[in-house]
């Protein structure tokens, strides 16, 4: 009988400490969907659901390629004048002007004078990048930002941390799904935001850590190379 109180009395205090640390990692989990909900909902509070003109003119545009509309939507900007040359950044090694000229033949004259075509760009981290040596190059100040409206919160963190005193003025498109039904009703649309919210609040982080000195990706290890440019008159401009 006595080793049997010994047993329990020894597993009692053992239940109360797997009791608490249970709990504890439960309230943990919970403070950190509660933050995460918070930050997603920050998230969605920068997305636009209508396109709006830029509320000024820059010297130059930028579009990141990856999804419908955004070159279509910048080179309309170009012909409006809102910038002087546009780069369109990550574009498919198989893709050229002529690919684009044909999809746009009103803006023929637009991309035949001033456009520029960056191959060299993978990501949203290289097409900081790249922007950056594109705009030094041109000694641009101020810069129209194309991009989805999901994709510009992250685009704008990169960016901003490549060139930290340029003029980012954004131009969100809008995707026809996103204007037809509303996000949380559709599956797709909901993983992408999740998707890219992620990677979002990780480029927040990399950047934070990367202000303390801690660069776990060096932009060295980014892929380079130049801007494929056009004689004449991009020199002009």
């Amino acid at each position: 009988m006595g080793s049997e109180t010994d047993d329990s009395s020894r597993k009692l205090p053992l239940l109360v400490v797997v009791g608490r640390t249970f709990a504890g990692v439960v309230a943990m989990l919970g403070v950190g969907f509660f933050v995460a909900a918070v930050g997603f909902v920050g998230f969605l509070s920068q997305l636009r659901g209508a396109e709006i003109k830029p509320e000024r003119k820059a010297d130059g545009i930028v579009v990141l390629t990856g999804g419908s509309s955004r070159v279509s939507d910048a080179v309309e900007l170009l012909a409006g004048g809102y910038g002087r040359r546009l780069l369109i950044s990550g574009v498919h090694p198989t893709n050229e002007a002529s690919d684009i000229t044909r999809s746009l033949p009103e803006a023929r004259s637009f991309i035949n004078c001033c456009v520029d075509l960056d191959y060299s760009a993978i990501n949203t981290r290289s097409n900081a990048a790249q922007t950056r040596r594109w705009a030094a190059e041109r000694g641009f100040k101020s810069l129209v930002v194309v991009t989805s409206n999901y994709h510009m919160p992250r685009a704008i963190v990169e960016l901003s941390h490549a060139m930290p005193s340029m003029d980012l003025i954004p131009y969100a498109v809008v995707g026809e799904k996103w204007r037809d039904e509303p996000w949380w009703t559709s599956g797709p649309t909901l993983r992408l935001l999740l998707s890219e919210y992620v990677k979002y609040v990780a480029a927040e982080a990399r950047l934070r850590l990367a202000d303390l000195g801690i660069d776990l990706v060096p932009e060295s290890e980014l892929p380079t190379g130049s801007v494929s440019r056009r004689p004449a008159t991009a020199q002009a401009n």
